[in-house]
């Protein structure tokens, strides 16, 4: 049966704006109080997402989490009305407001972790929310994560959803941003390239030194075991140390796959002939094309700046690959020399897209932060809810949807402001009628 990969791309939230608040991601630390645009924000994601729908690829639809997250406030001891508790925390702890009012969730590749029904054990698509425990911001995310995975994926005979990994830091993870799948077609059985930061456990392996390593191993370990894979099913391998500590926060900023093909940086990972080797003897049916980009031509300052691996790969009908990335490739003279005669250089890489997607990219997140892949049978894509696609209808829906309720300028001194909160949950409660994903936020119990 056919299988297509889908791509689930995070709708922008209302409070989208630049806090600053991801420690070890240079883009997001350079932007720190820069001011916002919620609303260019969340069209420039709709616009890609229409483009990759016109050239015939699949696309779902993930909405934002209601922000600012004032049942969080209140866990912590803030009292009275939300629109009090609002008025306390911006009067004396902006920080914390800024923190509970990020529209991270943008970013589904940190969503989740995915492995097709090809790969598991028990023949259904198997999700694990991510945890995202090593940033306060992101830590509140996966409960209303796993709400919205529920609805889209509710057939269990198709899909099993689970919850997020205890939150300790032994068990960090950080979703399908460090987590590629290799295969020979879709619907065959693949192998999945679990890359994490450091071991958790072993006292004496390598570590980033400045920054941290967000992605565990024994996190990435469980959920294979959870998802059902195997020794064949299943591969690990340690991101370099060095690249997190220049700005390599997860994988999908140093590398990106997509079937047979692995698109990577010189400095990715350790002992790479080990990772190609592991890999390759764990693909059926095909040899595994390694596109290795070389320091001497990209190095990884230029890769972070430009987010040149933090790109989409997609497969094309003519058995060859197109490579989405952010306008800031473009604007790196290195990396876009590169791209210029990558074509020539008989990969099946052939084409390269251009898409701007500043907005996102000043707070950190490129083309593939803003999706989560989501591989389903032809079965398996009717048994979703089928609200969660998008098509021409819906996507004209969600335009209009963005600029009735969207502002097209936010400061962090904005995001006390009660009408804030007000308008953000009138949108979202429209939205989920639009998406057809029933209650899904607190507000609306």
């Amino acid at each position: 049966m056919k299988a297509y990969e889908v791509n689930f791309d995070g709708l922008v939230g209302p409070t989208h704006n630049y806090g600053g608040l991801s420690y070890g991601n240079v883009a997001s630390y350079n932007n720190y109080q820069a001011v916002s645009n919620p609303k260019e924000a969340a069209l420039q994601g709709l616009k890609k997402m229409k483009a990759l729908h016109d050239m015939g690829y699949k696309q779902g639809i993930l909405p934002p989490h209601e922000r600012p997250a004032v049942a969080f406030l209140k866990a912590w001891g803030f009292d009275g009305t939300d629109h009090q508790v609002l008025e306390k925390v911006a009067k004396t702890s902006p920080e914390l407001l800024a923190q509970v009012s990020s529209a991270s969730c943008m970013w589904t590749a940190n969503a989740a972790t995915i492995s097709p029904s090809a790969d598991t054990q028990d023949g259904r698509v198997h999700l694990t929310v991510a945890n995202l425990n090593n940033k306060l911001h992101r830590s509140i995310e996966h409960e209303t994560t796993l709400a919205i995975l529920e609805s889209i994926f509710s057939d269990d005979g198709c899909f099993a959803v689970h919850p997020a990994l205890h939150s300790v830091s032994q068990l960090g993870d950080e979703g399908a941003a460090n987590h590629t799948r290799f295969c020979t077609d879709y619907n065959e059985r693949g192998v999945e390239f679990f890359v994490y930061g450091a071991s958790a456990l072993n006292r004496d392996a390598k570590a980033p030194k400045n920054f941290p390593a967000r992605q565990t191993l024994e996190a990435s370990q469980a959920i294979a075991r959870i998802h059902g894979l195997n020794d064949q099913t299943a591969f690990f391998a340690q991101q370099n140390p060095d690249v997190i500590d220049q700005g390599v926060f997860h994988n999908d900023v140093i590398s990106v796959g997509n079937k047979n093909v692995l698109f990577y940086h010189e400095d990715a990972f350790l002992e790479t002939s080990s990772v190609l080797d592991g890999l390759n003897q764990r693909l059926q049916n095909t040899e595994l094309v390694s596109i290795c980009v070389p320091r001497a031509q990209v190095q990884v300052q230029d890769a972070v700046k430009s987010y040149l691996f933090n790109s989409q790969l997609l497969s094309t009908d003519d058995g060859k690959m197109v490579l989405i990335v952010p306008k800031e490739c473009q604007e790196n003279a290195n990396v876009w020399h590169y791209l210029e005669g990558l074509p020539a250089l008989g990969t099946p890489i052939q084409d390269v897209k251009v898409f701007d997607l500043k907005q996102s990219m000043q707070n950190g997140g490129g083309p593939a932060c803003l999706r989560l892949r989501v591989v389903l049978s032809e079965q398996e894509l009717q048994a979703m809810n089928q609200g969660a696609l998008l098509t021409d209808k819906r996507y004209d829906q969600l335009v209009h949807w963005v600029e009735k309720h969207y502002r097209d300028r936010l400061a962090p001194s904005d995001l006390g402001d009660p009408a804030l909160l007000d308008d953000g949950r009138a949108a979202l409660d429209e939205l989920t009628k639009i998406l057809q994903l029933g209650s899904i936020y607190p507000f609306q119990h």
